[in-house]
């Protein structure tokens, strides 16, 4: 990896930590955090799945040791992320990066989450009980996302970044 592109996924990384304190909204029995599936959906398209996957898990693990996120933003984060960059790297389209963050977090993430809640944190629920709040947060973040990325990408300076 470039020292550029570690640079970028540091500053989106603390993008998204920083999202995750200033921007969320009630989502049923959770809170919704969209900026950090936009920054999941914005990393998968301009850095990659990899960088992307990487992002998400700092994320997550910085928000789990400030004591503002639950050990949910790994899975939540992380599956997103990985859906997102495999579907863009594919595909070369920013609809498909969204709708792999949709997919990834809002479906698989949220079932995934179910066994992982009732193992790791005691937490025992019912199969879909994730998924309302999961796929709210994931519509929205990848909105954000991809209206974000679709700009980033006219920059000159990103398509630099994109070449490397």
């Amino acid at each position: 990896m470039t020292t550029r592109k570690l640079v970028l996924m540091t500053a989106f990384t603390a993008i998204a930590i920083a999202g995750s304190i200033f921007v969320s909204f009630p989502a049923g029995i959770a809170r919704a955090y969209p900026i950090q599936h936009a920054v999941n959906v914005i990393a998968a398209i301009l850095l990659g799945p990899l960088p992307a996957v990487i992002i998400a898990f700092m994320t997550g693990l910085v928000r789990v040791l400030t004591g503002t996120g639950s050990l949910l933003a790994f899975p939540g984060g992380m599956i997103g992320a990985a859906l997102a960059g495999l579907l863009y790297k594919q595909s070369g389209k920013a609809l498909l990066a969204a709708l792999g963050e949709i997919i990834g977090t809002g479906i698989i993430a949220s079932l995934f989450a179910v066994p992982y809640a009732a193992i790791l944190m005691g937490t025992t629920v019912t199969a879909f009980f994730f998924m309302p709040p999961f796929l709210v947060s994931s519509i929205s973040g990848a909105a954000i996302g991809v209206v974000v990325a679709l700009r980033l990408q006219r920059m000159p300076a990103v398509k630099r970044i994109q070449s490397y």
